[in-house]
């Protein structure tokens, strides 16, 4: 948990980056996530240290060579402003050494082409001040300063990119529920958000099941995959796992939907993404498989596509689409609806209001939720008319209703609305409607969720907008007729005359008085 103190520190760094030049959010983040990477190093060098001199062995597989130890955190954090400025500008210096390294640590291979931008001995003696003083051997505290610097990333990137708010990021991880054994996987990973989020969820509910070393093992190393095709949001996404104590060994550089990326097929057990909502790309470099279970360019359809072909028979999937997915009529929309519906399982589809998305795009959204079968098996889709999500859904999107920053938080706010319904948030309602989907069988079209049969989805094309299937019910009023109408404003007009003569006999008595 974050305190005032540390919020205000990473503030003051923002606020010098700013005044220093440096005004992009995700220039910024990446140039504290080297020096984060950094610092981390130097832990690692430090635990070597430690075992060999237990084991009286010499170091094994060293970070750093003896005439490299200038170069070491603990070394240069406590020298002079301008001394340390040049040994970060110097050849062979600090950020040399971490651009070339070849060990040390998973992330180093997302290094390549890293570019250091702080332009003054000033910045950058601030920003190494306040990284020091975060207590790194605490995974909560360093996983909520990563947080709070990436929930200050306020501009949509490239492509459609742009950061999924963190309570929808949590509402879909505990719908998904995944488990030790799960291989989870988001082929949009951007900073990580659903990967991070899917850690923090196991950690909480299985932190039994994690002390036994080989769901430790995969706990770390194969729990988690991603791919990422932006330079810089691998960095981010990278360290992003690395400070919540999981090792990015399946954050994989590529480009989701090329052909270069062939091998993810059948290989997660849960998918969580957020595919980019724009663009189209050129048929020559997608994976022909993709093409031919839905003939598109619309990354995020082929997105969809890509997701059915990685995952494993049995294998399920929480996916964030724009609403034209859910009723496009192009023949590519239609016919990817139709591979969910027919082919698959499609169980849920959450509408969401177009201000969540906001100030990054006002687009209106939903997440389907679908198991691959390759067999069939839709028999009822549940929709879910989300309202509200806690947030106002203007630019601003201030907090109105409670919050939640652990799944602990919203299991308590899952119990709360069971007793007292929270209207400022539908988030408690949906997880909880979720789990109990018996319980929806008998709710009416009238509600805020309901069961829709396949046949009726059939029927319609495939259309999946909730409001092709939500009934509105019009409450008759009665009006009086005309004539009664007149003869009130006839019995108005009497009594203003009325009154005016009494005025004007109130004021001739003051007049003659």
């Amino acid at each position: 948990m974050l305190t005032g103190e540390l919020r205000s520190n990473i503030d003051k760094v923002w606020e010098a980056f700013w005044t220093g030049g440096i005004s992009n959010p995700l220039t910024v983040i990446e140039q504290i996530t080297y020096l984060l990477f950094l610092r981390r190093l130097d832990e690692i060098q430090t635990a070597k240290e430690q075992q060999a001199n237990d084991l009286q062995e010499p170091i094994e597989n060293p970070v750093y060579p003896p005439d490299q130890y200038p170069l070491r955190w603990s070394r240069f954090k406590d020298i002079d402003p301008e001394a340390r400025f040049e040994l970060f500008r110097q050849s062979n210096g600090v950020f040399d050494f971490i651009r070339n390294l070849g060990q040390g640590s998973s992330f180093s291979r997302y290094m390549r082409g890293a570019t250091f931008m702080i332009q003054t001995p000033r910045l950058l003696d601030q920003v190494v001040s306040l990284l020091d003083n975060v207590q790194m051997n605490d995974r909560d505290t360093k996983g909520d300063v990563y947080e709070y610097l990436l929930s200050k990333i306020a501009t949509s990137g490239q492509n459609g990119q742009f950061r999924t708010p963190r309570h929808i990021v949590k509402m879909m991880v505990a719908m998904m529920a995944p488990g030790t054994d799960d291989v989870v996987c988001d082929p949009s990973a951007g900073s990580a958000g659903f990967l991070v989020s899917t850690g923090e969820y196991v950690a909480e509910y299985h932190r039994q099941a994690l002390y036994k070393s080989a769901v430790q093992q995969h706990y770390r190393y194969r729990l988690l995959m991603g791919m990422e095709f932006d330079p810089t949001m691998i960095r981010i996404g990278a360290m992003n796992l690395l400070l919540h104590g999981i090792e990015p060994e399946r954050l994989a550089d590529v480009d989701a939907l090329s052909k270069a990326n062939a091998g993810f097929e059948d290989e997660a057990t849960v998918v969580l993404a957020n595919p980019p909502f724009k663009g189209s790309l050129d048929v020559d470099h997608v994976m022909p498989d993709l093409v031919r279970t839905v003939a598109t360019k619309k990354t995020e359809l082929l997105f969809l596509a890509l997701i059915i072909r990685g995952l494993r028979t049995g294998g399920r999937a929480a996916v964030i689409v724009p609403d034209g997915v859910l009723f496009g009529s192009s023949k590519a929309h239609q016919q990817l609806r139709r591979e969910l519906v027919e082919k698959h399982r499609l169980q849920a589809v959450i509408s969401m209001p177009s201000g969540v998305f906001k100030p990054y795009a006002g687009v209106s959204t939903a997440v389907l939720v679908f198991t691959k079968t390759g067999s069939g098996g839709t028999d009822n889709v549940w929709f879910y008319d989300m309202r509200a999500d806690g947030y106002s859904l203007d630019d601003k999107r201030t907090p109105t209703g409670p919050s939640f920053e652990r799944f602990a938080d919203l299991e308590a706010l899952i119990s709360q609305h069971k007793e007292t319904p929270i209207h400022a948030t539908d988030i408690p309602d949906i997880v909880n409607r979720w789990r109990n989907l018996a319980g929806e069988v008998d709710r009416k079209r009238t509600d805020q969720s309901f069961l829709v049969p396949v046949a009726d989805i059939r029927a319609n094309a495939y259309d999946l907008s909730i409001n092709r299937y939500k009934e509105v019910v019009y409450e008759q009023k009665e009006y009086d007729t005309p004539e009664v109408i007149i003869n009130r404003i006839k019995a108005l007009d009497a009594e203003r005359q009325t009154d005016l003569l009494a005025l004007e006999e109130m004021l001739a008595q003051v007049a003659e008085n």
